[in-house]
């Protein structure tokens, strides 16, 4: 790790992607959440655009690679990143944060369903404790769920990570080739900021843009910059640095860091179950995908 650009690299992910979760309830404050999405995608977009046209790497991608990256951004952005979103207008960014890192079951579940993945029983064990610290996180906001929003938050939260694995379980599926990543994100943001704005209008009609608050907005431009551009790089960095499963690490971090923002910045309750939840379902999540070269020093040229 004598590679300090490595380590920057390590530490944006780890603390940008953790922070997200934080930065996304800050935001739906005062902003619709479907306007918060939307915008945040938009303005990510422009500046993959802008990135592109510096490179001078701009180009039409093909109406098949076109068709993969919608399928992608409907996934993976307008159902999973804007469903978290709607969530946490109701839901606590710690809880939304817990939630999403369940994720790697379903992806798990799924893969195993249509063969990509064989069945072992060390990654049941870790299903098991994944869904036993959801059992704790009902079990201590059991009466959370007479609250309508709450339910409708947890709802849309299960549909936001079933989005996610979708999205995951179809490139898997395909083995689509990443190609100019930049390129197909621009694609995919541009996309999902359009879907994303349309939906506000639609789904947002008492909203008022004078009563949109410096902080909130402020928050929207650190998503947009931070959370999907800024962290995006980063992370493919790393990946030329370090393996795959290795960055996967960060995932668990990323958890930690937004249960405690959201304790520490936004006052928000932190249980014992809570807390028990969390061990349990990162544990089960990480023997899930634990594999032996996590931890094998990898020789950073």
């Amino acid at each position: 790790m004598k590679d300090y650009k490595l380590i920057f690299a390590v530490l944006t992910v780890a603390m940008v992607w953790g922070t997200t979760f934080l930065a996304i309830r800050v935001a739906v404050e005062t902003i619709p959440a479907w306007f918060v999405a939307g915008i945040r995608q938009f303005l990510a977009s422009m500046i993959m655009l802008a990135v592109l046209l510096l490179r001078k790497e701009f180009q039409w991608i093909g109406w098949k690679n076109l068709g993969y990256q919608i399928i992608f951004s409907s996934l993976m952005l307008v159902v999973a990143n804007g469903m978290t979103t709607v969530a946490e207008e109701t839901v606590s960014s710690s809880l939304a944060s817990l939630i999403s890192a369940c994720s790697p079951i379903l992806v798990f579940l799924g893969s195993v369903a249509i063969g990509l993945q064989k069945f072992s029983f060390r990654a049941l064990s870790g299903v098991l404790l994944c869904f036993s610290g959801i059992l704790f996180i009902f079990w201590d906001g059991i009466k959370d769920l007479a609250n309508p929003d709450y339910r409708m938050g947890m709802i849309f939260l299960f549909c936001a990570i079933a989005g996610w694995a979708s999205g995951t379980i179809f490139t898997k599926k395909l083995n689509i080739q990443s190609g100019n990543i930049t390129l197909n994100l621009f694609y995919q943001f541009l996309f999902a900021g359009g879907v994303q704005i349309l939906l506000a209008f639609l789904f947002s009609p008492n909203y008022h843009f004078g009563s949109w608050s410096v902080k909130s907005i402020s928050a929207m431009i650190y998503l947009a910059v931070f959370g999907s551009v800024a962290a995006f790089f980063a992370f493919h960095y790393a990946l030329t640095k370090i393996s795959p499963v290795q960055v996967s690490i960060l995932a668990y971090i990323n958890t930690i860091i937004a249960i405690f923002l959201g304790w520490l910045i936004m006052d928000e309750q932190v249980t014992f179950k809570f807390i028990i939840a969390a061990v349990l379902i990162i544990c089960g999540v990480f023997i899930i995908n634990y594999k032996p070269e996590m931890f094998k020093r990898q020789r950073v040229e």
